[in-house]
């Protein structure tokens, strides 16, 4: 038996951070590179989001994704690091029936993939669900507002909890709360909505699209790093332009393999060595 302790994030942790008013970030990942990389910036909380469905998968929402796509990315991004906390998602079809459905694909997460935690989307009507996870000892978080996959229900992704709405989300998240979610995931709601659902809970919120006035704060890896050009929400902020960069650096290597300045080859001693010359330019 393992005396290794582990350094993985843990919901107490994000408790703490709560109640002594600190601030903190979470990104969605699909694979180990990127995960190995967040998690050596310090990144505390990673997700891997049913958002893989159109920023990994190809589809055009979450809505298509399923356990068995979700399974290995969660597990490479768990693999990949050792001191993030990371979350699965829950994708559309594996909870909604019933609290045993719910625990079935909960325990293949923390079985096959090793997660730390997982996410479901939906308010009032999901509490028996989580309350089986919780009682088989698996941590959930939550996810009100805009919920991708009620998307087609919500007469597209539109912004939520405006006027009289906004009781109804409050009344949802103090559900979730006594219901034992660790923390909330608030999407596309009003800044002073939000501000005041992270006032009235003592668990942590987080907020994508909600303002500053919350605990947390997540984005879309593909969003936040610049790869995915089609997508400009107001509430963004791109930190790096990959979408260009990467697209350049592709260019040069189709204009360098087809001028034969690529590879380069040198004979040595009736041996090929070559010699991969990295531009520092």
């Amino acid at each position: 038996m393992s005396n290794a302790k582990s350094l993985r994030t843990t919901i107490t942790d994000l408790a703490a951070k709560k109640a002594a008013g600190q601030k903190w970030a979470m990104l969605t990942c699909y694979e180990q590179m990127s995960a190995a990389i967040f998690d050596q910036a310090g990144i505390p909380v990673l997700l891997v989001g049913d958002s893989a469905g159109n920023n990994f998968l190809g589809f055009e929402n979450t809505i298509p994704v399923t356990v068995d796509e979700l399974l290995p990315m969660a597990r490479a991004v768990v693999n990949a690091t050792s001191n993030a906390m990371v979350v699965a998602d829950f994708p559309f079809g594996s909870y909604e029936s019933s609290p045993e459905q719910a625990l079935i694909t909960g325990v293949r997460f923390f079985k096959e993939a090793q997660v730390q935690a997982v996410k479901l989307e939906g308010g009032a009507k999901v509490v028996p669900q989580i309350q089986r996870l919780i009682a088989a000892g698996m941590p959930v978080m939550g996810h009100l507002g805009l919920t991708p996959q009620s998307v087609h229900a919500l007469g597209g992704f539109k912004v939520q909890g405006r006027g009289e709405d906004g009781e109804r989300i409050i009344d949802d998240a103090k559900a979730l709360a006594a219901a034992g979610v660790f923390a909330i995931v608030l999407e596309a709601v009003p800044a002073q909505l939000a501000a005041e659902i992270s006032k009235q809970l003592s668990i942590p919120i987080i907020g994508i699209g909600a303002g500053n006035g919350v605990d947390g704060q997540v984005l879309v890896v593909h969003d936040m790093l610049g790869i995915n050009n089609d997508f400009s929400p107001r509430f963004l902020r791109r930190y790096a332009n990959l979408y260009e960069e990467i697209k350049g650096a592709v260019g040069n290597y189709i204009k360098d393999v087809k001028s034969k300045d690529f590879p380069l080859c040198f004979m040595v001693s009736d041996e090929f060595e070559v010699l991969s010359l990295i531009s520092a330019s």
